[in-house]
């Protein structure tokens, strides 16, 4: 068994913790030795572990470790990511072992995703790094994906929709089939796209439209 830790150790951090300890039980890969954290003490615990340090202890660590990223915050999570410099670490994908890939010789994936449970990956599929498909996500097919994306659960992308970088998306948002989610796009919950949206912006409603807060 390979090593592995997970950096956050807020909700979604234990909620990845559940979901390696879960694949282990039918598939034992994975050491869970603790958790990072710079807004953490070292030593604090919960359930699953303990905080070990953080960006500093991490780009430290003198031997071979796996880490994930579970970070909600798609900015925080590239500037994280990005903090990196340790050679010795790894980034491997964690995928729930229910997840439904419809054709898994027909997907491209990079490093440090985040798949949970109950999800649905169609054909044709292209998926950058470092992002975090919560429970009961659905991609469809000949869709592309770039990196540090956060799809809350229950998002729906539909067939051929391109998403860009550093976005996020709500509870059970929806995005229609062959729509263009640039960068930097928050799409709020049980909201619906329709048209292909604006960078920097934040969308509300059914049809979402442009909203300022």
């Amino acid at each position: 068994m390979k090593d592995i830790a997970i950096y956050g150790f807020g909700g979604c951090g234990r909620e990845l913790a559940c979901l390696i300890n879960r694949n282990n039980r039918t598939n034992p890969t994975w050491n869970l030795i603790g958790f990072f954290d710079d807004g953490k003490k070292v030593g604090e615990r919960n359930d699953y572990g303990c905080v070990l340090g953080g960006m500093k202890e991490l780009n430290s660590w003198n031997q071979p470790l796996c880490i994930a990223f579970a970070i909600c915050s798609p900015k925080i999570l590239s500037r994280l990511t990005n903090s990196i410099t340790n050679i010795l670490l790894e980034f491997p994908n964690i995928i729930s072992s229910d997840t439904v890939f419809m054709d898994e010789n027909n997907l491209r994936m990079g490093k440090g995703n985040l798949v949970f449970s109950g999800s649905l990956i169609s054909c044709n599929v292209q998926i950058g790094d470092f992002n975090i498909f919560n429970s009961m996500n659905i991609i469809g097919h000949d869709s592309t994906i770039g990196n540090y994306n956060i799809c809350m659960p229950a998002t729906k992308l539909s067939g051929m929709v391109m998403v860009g970088n550093e976005n996020l998306f709500g509870v059970s948002s929806v995005v229609l089939q062959q729509i263009q989610i640039g960068n930097n796009t928050i799409v709020g919950a049980n909201s619906l796209i329709i048209n292909k949206t604006k960078d920097y912006m934040t969308y509300m409603g059914c049809p979402a439209t442009i909203v300022h807060y």
